[in-house]
């Protein structure tokens, strides 16, 4: 067919199928051309319109590739080109192989690599079931940095999906990965969803894992174990090292931040005023990205399982005894609790971000986790200022008198008296302040007060702080109504009321 372009590959299987013996109308047929063009292609008036199948330059590496470079392949597979063009430019000369041939290098040893290399791992996609596969991983916001109340906040996206119907869920995690982490964000996903899937597939939870005992990484793999058989769910794990078995979710994750990212463009701030205005808000986003499979959500809904009557446990528990100083010990980090509780012991429910304190069975109080490695005590000094301010003078040596100090405030403040008082003057003030602001629970506006004072030179003085923050006792008016006296003289006259 004149003016149609025959590609080289069409050339070749001509000629071959003519050299086989082939008629010119039958190699002509079998590769795809006119009887006319093979004709053209015989005589020499008709070429290849496109890449060229020989060579217009010597193979630099002819002499060698053959009795070396292959052998060398052969044996170790993983040589890059890179590491073979710096042998023969060392055992040989770098003219003979300048830096130049480098491309020509990799093209030649791709092309072998795809005819006689190692087989490739093949991805095999998966058919999915409505209710069979629920998926949990654990990502971050990168290129984004979320504040809370100007403070950068340094968290974990918990994401769990449904791999047929792909609704998904978010939860902010403070911390690492943990089992705590997400056996919360697994539970409350679950109960959102109204039903759980036959199988849920997390990763290898080696985070969770880290720095365990043996009899640790055990007991957690138990509790996983538990959780999923009170949900009648079968618990499965990746492969260690092997991201794309849970590829339902990892990928996943990028479209989800999209639209995190997208959503804090709109809302035009990434700062919140709490963690829970972030997750709600985070809540809003979700939703609004799982509006898309509707349809889809309500055909798995019908295939999902009854939720149990009970939630699982999905905290750890541990038992601390109050120490002398109220402090108890928790995954080694000291906390303080309140000095009415010193001698007694605790069950503490420990969450990603929290301890939920009891005694016995009666709920004590709620205590914020510490998830920082660089911090080992947290103290309130609410919890033991009545006991610290019949002996002020054990502020000064004691070994929690940073972390009693509420604010950068107050450590300001402590620094002044300490300078500008004596020794006992200045443990007496911060004491007492300490104490006005438990009482008053006007924490900031009292240490901003005394801060407006230090700057203007005034005198600090204790006593007129207390006049003008402690309440005033108010009297209460009682109003009586007095009886007619004359009702007496009735009865003294022996008469009737």
């Amino acid at each position: 067919m004149p003016g149609k372009r025959i590609r080289s590959q069409q050339v070749e299987r001509y000629m071959s199928s003519r050299k086989e013996g082939y008629t010119q109308e039958a190699s002509a047929l079998r590769a795809g051309i006119s009887e006319r063009s093979g004709r053209e292609i015989e005589s020499g008036r008709r070429k290849a319109s496109q890449t060229k199948s020989w060579r217009t330059r010597p193979d630099p590496f002819a002499t060698v590739w053959d009795g070396e470079l292959k052998a060398m392949l052969e044996g170790e597979p993983a040589l890059s080109p890179t590491t073979l063009l710096e042998y023969l430019q060392d055992k040989y000369d770098v003219e003979s192989f300048p830096n130049s041939r480098l491309r020509t290098l990799q093209r030649r040893v791709k092309k072998w690599k795809a005819l006689h290399g190692k087989a490739k791992e093949v991805m095999f996609l998966q058919r999915h079931e409505p209710g069979r596969l629920g998926l949990s991983d654990f990502t971050t916001l990168k290129k984004v940095q979320i504040t809370i109340n100007g403070e950068p906040f340094e968290h974990l996206l918990y994401h769990f999906r449904l791999i047929y119907s792909k609704w998904s869920y978010v939860k902010v995690i403070i911390g690492g990965e943990s089992y705590t982490a997400l056996a919360e964000g697994l539970q409350e996903a679950l109960w959102r969803l109204g039903g759980s899937p036959l199988e849920h597939r997390t990763d290898s939870l080696s985070a969770a894992y880290k720095n365990l005992s043996k009899d640790a990484q055990e007991d957690i793999t138990k509790r996983y174990e538990g959780f999923c058989a009170h949900y009648n769910m079968k618990g499965t794990r990746n492969n260690r090292g092997k991201g794309h078995e849970n590829g339902g979710v990892e990928s996943p994750h990028g479209h989800i931040k999209r639209r995190i990212r997208q959503a804090l463009l709109l809302r035009g701030s990434n700062d919140f005023s709490s963690i829970q205005e972030y997750q709600a808000w985070l809540d809003r986003v979700v939703r609004n990205f799982n509006k898309r499979c509707v349809e889809a959500v309500k055909i798995e809904r019908c295939s999902l399982q009854a939720l149990p009557k009970y939630k699982a446990v999905d905290f750890t528990e541990c038992v601390a005894v109050v120490s002398s100083g109220s402090t108890i010990q928790v995954k080694r980090k000291t906390y303080s609790v309140h000095s009415r509780l010193r001698g007694e012991r605790l069950r503490v429910h420990v969450y990603h971000d929290r301890l939920e304190c009891y005694l016995g069975s009666e709920f004590i109080q709620t205590l914020s986790k510490i998830t920082s490695d660089n911090q080992t005590r947290l103290i309130d000094y609410r919890h033991v200022i009545d006991s610290l301010v019949r002996k002020p003078q054990a502020f000064r040596y004691s070994q929690i008198r940073d972390d009693l100090l509420p604010s950068q405030e107050y450590k300001e403040i402590w620094e002044h008296a300490d300078q500008h008082m004596t020794s006992k003057a200045a443990c007496k003030f911060i004491v007492g302040l300490l104490y006005l602001a438990s009482k008053t629970d006007k924490e900031e506006e009292i240490a901003t007060s005394v801060c407006t004072c230090i700057a203007e030179g005034k005198d600090l003085s204790l006593s007129q702080l207390q006049d003008r923050y402690r309440a005033k006792r108010q009297v209460p008016k009682i109003s009586i109504n007095q009886h007619s006296l004359s009702g007496y003289d009735m009865l003294l006259h022996g008469g009737q009321l």
